[in-house]
């Protein structure tokens, strides 16, 4: 049995990295959705970027929230005195990396691009402030759930 799995490239540490993401991004989703975010799967994507990336949890997660706080908030201030166009848009990128290089954090520009995209970018019914606070608050979730994770359930590799 065991060598039949093998042979198809299943390893124990597939199993464990599989049942650890599985676990958490359940765990993200349910929360989300407990707390009736709005784009809930936000929170499960997070925690897979998080989890099955080959960068330190850590920084990534650190990363992945302050560019994500950036964007949002560039975003929300923007969409608040100007309507999105394609030269705005371009603009408001250029300006994430201006922000994100000013504050230091120059390794959290792509996920503050993101966050500026799908903040300005995707129609809402609501004010950009609070699609950017949603934004902020799913991803957030989600960073939240793989750190967890990988404190109570590390990877061999992550083990300290």
């Amino acid at each position: 049995m065991f060598t039949v799995l093998r042979r198809l490239g299943l390893t124990r540490n597939t199993g464990i990295v599989s049942i650890r993401t599985a676990l958490a991004t359940t765990a993200s989703l349910l929360l989300a959705r407990g707390l009736r975010m709005p784009e809930f799967y936000w929170a499960p994507i997070s925690t897979i970027v998080i989890l099955l990336s080959t960068v330190n949890p850590m920084t990534l997660a650190w990363q992945r929230f302050v560019g994500t706080a950036a964007g949002a908030f560039l975003a929300a201030l923007i969409a608040t005195y100007f309507r999105p166009g394609w030269i705005l848009y371009g603009a408001a990128i250029f300006l994430c990396g201006i922000l994100c290089s000013i504050l230091r954090v120059a390794g959290a520009y792509r996920f503050a691009a993101i966050a500026l995209s799908i903040v300005l970018l995707i129609a809402h019914d609501r004010s950009p402030w609070v699609v950017a606070t949603h934004r902020f608050v799913e991803v957030s979730l989600g960073i939240a759930v793989a750190l967890l994770m990988t404190l109570l359930w590390p990877l061999p590799s992550q083990a300290g």
